[in-house]
């Protein structure tokens, strides 16, 4: 039996408005394709303007779906505001292909500091290919980021 979380709902249409209010979102055009409690992904599509000089995907762009996405994920586990911390980036691959996705997960949910680790691939002709890795220790700020739920 599927069990829903409804706890979760408000806090996670909370954290898809803020983060397509950045202003960055939605300068690179990214998108959170998938919101769970410890997990997010984003993706975003290949556009010109993403690319370096042979035409790979930007590292930077790489580098912001990792800063994003962990950082989200773990806002999911609590409902509460985080902040990187910092990050470690392993850049595996050249990124080509049509898009970048990025897919973050709660390794270890803190109270203070919670790890997150995510990684990234491109797809090329429908396949996905692992571009990035990386692991990230996420602040949690002490406060709410979602009205609580009365019932």
């Amino acid at each position: 039996m599927l069990q829903t979380d409804t706890e979760f709902t408000p806090i996670a249409a909370h954290i898809r408005n803020n983060v397509m209010r950045q202003g960055f979102m939605t300068h690179v055009g990214a998108e959170v394709t998938d919101l769970t409690r410890g997990g997010c992904v984003l993706s975003v599509d290949r556009r010109p303007e993403l690319l370096q000089q042979n035409g790979f995907f930007h590292g930077g762009v790489t580098a912001f779906l990792i800063d994003n996405a962990t950082t989200i994920a773990a806002a999911t586990v609590k409902g509460q505001a985080a902040l990187t911390a910092e990050y470690k980036l392993n850049l595996l691959a050249p990124a080509s292909g049509d898009r970048l996705i990025c897919r973050a997960r709660v390794v270890k949910p803190g109270r203070q500091v919670s790890v997150v680790a995510a990684d990234v691939f491109c797809i090329i002709d429908g396949a996905e290919k692992h571009t990035a890795t990386a692991l990230a220790s996420i602040a949690m700020i002490d406060q709410a980021i979602a009205p609580k739920v009365v019932s």
